[in-house]
């Protein structure tokens, strides 16, 4: 195949992608609601509180759904880069790579969903509420994160997708640092079944450490 076609193929599907990611993280936003005057005034007629005092009390009801916004924000963000860098080292696709890739942004569509349940009963709902919840989102995260790892098995194996003269250890490199992924995500979903928190704990460090890692790794090779 002419390297132009192939340039062709791979950008379109890359345009595509890039759609959904965006979509997915734009509606992350939609669960941060600005509280309402009648609410705040019925908090106030309770309490009976001066007004900004109860409007700066119900802002700060909304941490857990801030906390669930920023974690699957840099989950989101973490997955586009990646997803990016493979784009970056193959030089074609095909039709089974096409529905593995389908696969991830199928899942990644999913993702306010999990975000907004995390958010509804990580502070307000009943224990067994709130693991169920946590079940979910970090349940989620590990089905995204074999998605993704599947997606770049295919694209390496036996080097069919890779630009011609791709170096081995880079790829070698790279698929280390993917390889352990679910498995913290497993981490994270057995926890839930334990302690919620300690799940909620796991993914927000997951989704820390990946996004400084792979801010890091970007500057060092600058």
């Amino acid at each position: 195949m002419p390297e132009s076609i192939a340039n062709k193929e791979t950008g379109r599907v890359e345009a595509f992608s890039d759609g959904v990611f965006a979509i997915a993280i734009t509606l992350l936003i939609l669960d941060l609601r600005v509280p309402r005057v009648d609410e705040v005034n019925a908090l106030v007629d309770a309490r009976q509180v001066a007004s900004g005092t109860a409007l700066a009390w119900k802002l700060g009801d909304l941490w857990p759904n801030v906390l669930a916004y920023l974690m699957s924000f840099a989950v989101i963000l973490v997955i586009w880069v990646n997803h990016h860098g493979v784009f970056g080292i193959i030089r074609r696709t095909d039709q089974a790579f096409l529905f593995w890739n389908g696969l991830l942004l199928m899942l990644v569509t999913i993702i306010p969903f999990p975000t907004a349940l995390l958010a509804e009963y990580m502070s307000h709902g009943e224990s067994g509420q709130f693991r169920v919840a946590a079940l979910v989102y970090a349940g989620h995260g590990t089905l995204i994160a074999f998605a993704f790892r599947l997606l770049w098995r295919y694209a390496i194996k036996n080097g069919r997708l890779l630009l011609p003269g791709y170096d081995r250890a880079s790829i070698t490199r790279i698929d280390d640092r993917y390889r352990w992924g679910p498995v913290a995500y497993l981490l994270a979903f057995g926890l839930a079944f334990v302690t919620p928190w300690a799940s909620v704990g796991v993914c927000l460090a997951l989704a820390i450490y990946f996004s400084f890692e792979g801010f890091l790794g970007k500057r060092s090779k600058a």
